[in-house]
């Protein structure tokens, strides 16, 4: 078992082109593999891993395949933080006795497992090594599947390797001030759940949730917006201790731009190919982190 650290920004269709340019001019980065992968995922008919807050898969990429089960984890500072087990396949079919020793062994009828959804992409790695953390940088194009339907995909992961898991948002923060970026919260793995209409979007709209700040509620709350394709609920957030904020850290008009266009009903999904939402997000993160506020 081990722990992953990501920060995932979600781009318009367009956007892949700009985030991998600037990627490999910055001094600290190596070009990686490029692949196409191939993920089915797993669940019992009545969405058992879902309630769990557990997504599992088995990935082929050429000849290989690879068994993952993943937790969804928790939210820390822009990045998600999950526990992953994962295991080498010599072909395509699920190993149900991989998943003995993990939390998925005991409470699930592991035998009605069945293949709910696809997410098929192609993946460029750019790795960045900046002498204070080593970071993978996963640009995906492709599309989620499930049934007839189809959604598309386009995002950039950054995954840290080794070193300061800080340097995850300073490198989130620099790209978004380069390339419109969306901040997302919900992985792959939960679009596809939401597309095969079986999710349950657990605490993204709880506003009196335990530990969560109203920066919290609010990027909580665009990444749900973004999924259903509607407008963001601002009640119940402090918008005027978050312009605040904007200001201390040099965002104050783009932040007061952001806002007004979401509480004229525009949807995040609108706003992908403009450069207040990824900066706006990153920005106000970054400035929790060097100085807490309020």
């Amino acid at each position: 078992m081990a722990e992953e650290l990501e920060i995932k920004l979600s781009l318009e269709p367009n956007g892949l082109i700009s985030v991998l340019n600037w990627l490999q001019a910055q001094p600290s980065a190596t070009n990686g593999d490029k692949k196409s992968l191939v993920n089915r995922y797993y669940d019992t008919p009545t969405a058992e891993l879902n309630h769990q807050r557990a997504a599992l898969r088995v990935r082929q990429a050429g000849n290989q395949y690879i068994q993952t089960l993943k937790t969804q984890g928790e939210f820390v500072n822009g990045a998600h933080r999950r526990q992953e087990w994962e295991w080498p396949l010599t072909g395509p079919s699920l190993s149900l006795g991989l998943l003995a020793d993990t939390p998925l062994g005991d409470g699930i009828n592991l035998a009605q497992l069945t293949p709910v959804f696809e997410t098929n992409f192609t993946r460029q790695i750019i790795m960045l090594d900046d002498g204070e953390a080593v970071i993978e940088c996963a640009l995906d194009e492709g599309v989620i599947v499930s049934g007839e339907q189809e959604m598309p995909l386009h995002e950039v992961e950054l995954e840290l390797k080794t070193g300061d898991p800080s340097r995850l948002l300073v490198w989130a923060e620099r790209l978004a001030r380069q390339c419109p970026v969306f901040l997302n919260l919900i992985s792959k793995a939960e679009q596809g759940y939401y597309l095969a209409g079986i999710h349950e979007l657990v605490g993204q709209a709880d506003n009196t949730a335990d530990g969560y700040d109203d920066l919290d509620q609010l990027l909580q709350r665009l990444s749900r917006a973004w999924l259903e394709g509607e407008a963001v609920e601002l009640k119940g957030i402090d918008i005027q201790l978050l312009s605040a904020q904007a200001k201390t850290s040099g965002l104050e008009q783009m932040f007061s731009v952001l806002v007004e266009r979401l509480t004229q009903g525009e949807s995040p999904s609108q706003l992908l190919g403009e450069p207040e939402l990824g900066q706006c997000q990153l920005g106000l993160l970054a400035s929790r982190e060097k100085q807490p506020f309020g």
